[in-house]
């Protein structure tokens, strides 16, 4: 199936299932998915690795195109609900997530105070200091946990790393009641491995990592663009209201999207 690259550092804002009037922002390359994970869903395709040095767009670049990109959808009344940190990968491997963050919510504040700034992130490099304290400063921290066992969790995201769900549990629960929990649920096959990660044994392990971490809100959600592999099939509503159900029922928030 088709997958798709934003090509642009700031874009939208456009209209989003979870955020309202999204404003993206990409720090990675625009012709170039750079990510440590390699996920079977990924709107964006399969990770690659670079036949030349990748390069990101500089502190400075980025501040100069967000500062002018604001002050023209300002001036023509266009609303943002969120800055949203998403695009082509994770936003977390950029060297100066952090100080882009500050930038960000400086911005924020300077352009549309109301406005929630949000970071995507698959949690890998959450152990690093700079990322963790940039977490805690966002108004949502939305962090990926697509599975309750860590052989379904390689299946479908596909970690380059030996990283495992304890591992990111551990991190996300220091940002306990603020955290936002995003989890896709899919069944499907890739290279001869069957995943389904809506199983008893799936959902009955990932309701207590859930449980350990105890998110702000747990967002549920399944297929909805192009995927890499044409192998997959999309989890019916009433099978993910059924899940969220089971949270819902330990006092966890859960919406399903």
């Amino acid at each position: 199936m088709s997958t798709f690259l934003f090509d642009k550092t700031i874009f939208g804002p456009i209209k989003s299932r979870r955020f309202g009037d999204s404003l993206g922002i990409n720090l990675l390359p625009n012709d170039y998915k750079l990510c440590n994970l390699d996920c079977v869903y990924c709107e964006c395709g399969w990770t690659l690795t670079p036949d030349k040095k990748v390069e990101l767009p500089t502190y400075d670049e980025v501040a100069e195109e967000f500062e002018s990109y604001l002050m023209k959808i300002k001036s023509e009344g266009v609303n943002v609900d969120s800055f949203t940190f998403a695009g082509n990968g994770e936003p977390t491997v950029h060297p100066d997530f952090s100080r882009i963050i500050d930038l960000t919510l400086a911005l924020r504040d300077k352009y549309y105070p109301k406005a929630l700034v949000s970071v995507l992130s698959n949690g890998i490099l959450i152990n690093r200091n700079d990322v963790r304290e940039a977490l805690h400063k966002v108004d949502l921290p939305v962090m990926k946990l697509d599975a309750g066992t860590d052989k379904t969790y390689h299946l479908i995201d596909r970690p380059k790393s030996k990283k495992t769900l304890d591992y990111l549990a551990s991190y996300y629960k220091e940002l306990a009641g603020k955290v936002v929990i995003q989890t896709l649920f899919v069944r499907g096959e890739y290279k001869g491995e069957k995943f389904d990660n809506t199983t008893e044994e799936e959902v009955s392990a990932w309701v207590e990592l859930i449980k350990d971490i105890n998110p702000s809100d747990v967002m549920v959600y399944s297929l909805e663009r192009d995927t890499p592999t044409d192998n997959l099939e999309r989890i019916e509503k009433e099978k993910l209201e059924e899940i969220s159900l089971r949270l819902r029922k330990v006092g966890i928030k859960a919406s399903v999207y």
